[in-house]
């Protein structure tokens, strides 16, 4: 597999709702900021938004400071416009056939940037880019570079 100087991975919507509820997740981010580059397409920040609310509800976790947390992330986590990845919709599309089409966006980006996806989403498996959920993305992360 190719190795790069600066690591790259595409986060999935899922993995930045993770990255404001839990620990895991930020931390992980946090760990590797300075080698590694993260990114997420503008729709995985917009569907974290979304569904950010609701699941804090649930939790009756107020929703204001998590949706600061997201937007804090983005110091982290570099936001991909849709200009950027709209080229790719069709293949990714294609890709996802049978599955969570709604993803493409997030594919689209791995394929733009040829770089893996970090998602717990298995709809990604068998797309053609490798795919870390974050049981084993520290062992991607942990790699030694060339």
């Amino acid at each position: 597999m190719a190795r790069y100087a600066v690591e790259m991975l595409v986060l999935d919507a899922n993995i930045l709702v993770r990255a404001v509820l839990g620990k895991r997740v930020r931390g992980i981010l946090d760990k590797h900021a300075g080698d590694t580059r993260f990114f997420a397409p503008d729709t995985a920040f917009a569907e974290a938004r979304k569904h950010l609310p609701r699941i804090l509800l649930k939790r009756r976790i107020a929703p204001d400071l998590s949706l600061t947390v997201l937007e804090a992330l983005g110091a982290i986590v570099e936001t991909v416009d849709a200009e950027m990845y709209a080229p790719l919709e069709l293949v990714a599309r294609r890709r996802l056939k049978g599955r969570d089409e709604d993803d493409w966006p997030v594919l689209a980006t791995g394929l733009l940037l040829a770089c893996p996806i970090w998602t717990e989403d298995a709809d990604f498996f068998g797309t053609g880019i490798a795919t870390w959920t974050t049981d084993r993305v520290e062992l991607f992360l942990a790699e030694p570079r060339n």
